[in-house]
């Protein structure tokens, strides 16, 4: 990577950097990122992200060779995994958490106007 900080520290930096993002750490090792209560993914180490998608965007991203079926659970369509490895890996993990962050938003916000 370009710069001196680790995968998980650049990821942590961007996604914590989004309005009403939050950082905590879970039961198993992994730093888990939410908007609220929801979780938007999280982290293992500097290795590996990991995610729940809607099954439709699932199988888009999966096509498009950006996500994998988590390993623990590799025949539940809609939970991900992305390998670390390079800096392209963390800024695409990043506008993966991007995504989910996005879905979070809007639906808090549907949710405030009771439409959701």
């Amino acid at each position: 990577m370009a710069n001196t900080r680790s995968a998980s520290d650049e990821i942590t930096v961007a996604v914590t950097s989004w309005a009403g993002v939050h950082a905590e750490p879970g039961d198993l090792g992994e730093l888990g990122f939410k908007v609220g209560r929801r979780e938007i993914g999280h982290l293992h180490g500097d290795r590996a992200a990991h995610f729940s998608f809607p099954k439709k965007l699932w199988v888009e991203l999966r096509e498009h060779g950006r996500i994998v079926p988590h390993p623990v659970f590799p025949d539940s369509p809609g939970l991900a995994a992305r390998r670390i490895a390079n800096e392209t890996d963390v800024r695409d993990v990043i506008a993966l958490f991007r995504l989910n962050y996005d879905r979070a938003v809007a639906r808090r916000i549907l949710n405030a106007k009771g439409e959701g």
